[in-house]
């Protein structure tokens, strides 16, 4: 007990030591009705744009930790029980491949102006024609790209400022081999850009098995936290007496330092499952 107490003054200590600095640091503060109205003003913003399903999942969580707090009396599962329930399925489902969508997306769209070439135009007139046919992803990219060939932009300037849009590494490889492209014209430029997709797919299919690996730990994880979490049900609905211990105040620390861990542990691993972006090596001169 006297142990446990001492980590628990010991932690206090420190977050007392981070709250100093932060509150230090923040020399200039607004007023606390500004402040809360634009806590409300975000929070309500973030309600509007989740899907259906995500509200219906969270007034569901909250309800769920009241009738808990109300049926066994332990008022932590009112916050405890929705937070994880919420948490949870977040952090352990699968991240947005912004890349792989992105470099597909390119890839169906040099298809698409290679096709173009054929019938005799140039690359900045198949752009145009077939800026209707690009994928979601580079709807509004490739929007802007016509836009400032409009404005009498060198294709190159206009690809570059392209690729400063998508951000990606593997788009300034596409980027820079169509410039490429554009300055050689006719022929040479259909066989850059029947080159460039068959180095597309490769990529693709690299990032897509990459993709594919990372998926199995989560998957292992997310197996072991339903099995950990039914056994708790389970637990509480058959012996309820196990958790007579969480209770007290001091257990009621215990339970959630216990959980915070968990959700700590959880972002972690999604953190090691989304490696960084590789580095761009275009930059526009605007």
């Amino acid at each position: 007990m006297e142990v446990m107490l001492a980590a628990l003054a010991g932690s206090m200590i420190v977050a007392g030591a981070i709250a100093v600095v932060v509150g230090a640091r923040r020399a200039v503060r607004e007023p606390s009705t500004a402040l809360s109205t634009g806590l409300w003003t975000r929070i309500a913003t973030l309600w509007r744009g989740l899907p259906r399903a995500h509200r219906l999942w969270v007034v569901v969580s909250v309800g769920a930790g009241v009738l808990a707090a109300v049926a066994s009396g332990w008022l932590l599962a009112l916050v405890l029980l929705p937070a994880v329930a919420i948490v949870v399925p977040l952090l352990l489902s699968a991240p947005p491949n912004r890349e792989v969508e992105v470099l597909a997306g390119l890839d169906r769209w040099v298809r698409v102006v290679a096709t173009s070439l054929s019938s005799g135009k140039s690359i900045r007139d198949a752009v145009f024609s077939t800026r209707h046919q690009v994928p979601d992803v580079l709807a509004d990219p490739v929007a802007r790209l016509c836009t400032r060939l409009d404005q009498r932009w060198t294709m190159r300037d206009a690809l570059f400022a392209m690729a400063d849009e998508l951000e990606s590494a593997d788009a300034d490889a596409v980027v820079a081999a169509l410039a490429i492209a554009a300055s050689k014209g006719g022929a040479g430029a259909r066989a850059t850009l029947g080159a460039l997709s068959d180095s597309i797919q490769d990529r693709l299919r690299a990032l897509r098995e990459i993709a594919s690996e990372r998926a199995k730990p989560r998957a292992v994880v997310r197996q072991v936290t339903l099995i950990t979490l039914t056994v708790l049900a389970a637990a509480i609905l058959f012996n309820g007496r196990f958790f007579e211990p969480y209770t007290t105040p001091l257990g009621q620390i215990i339970a959630v330092a216990l959980a915070a861990t968990y959700l700590g542990c959880l972002l972690m691993l999604r953190r090691l499952t989304v490696p960084p972006p590789a580095p761009r090596f275009l930059r526009s001169q605007a």
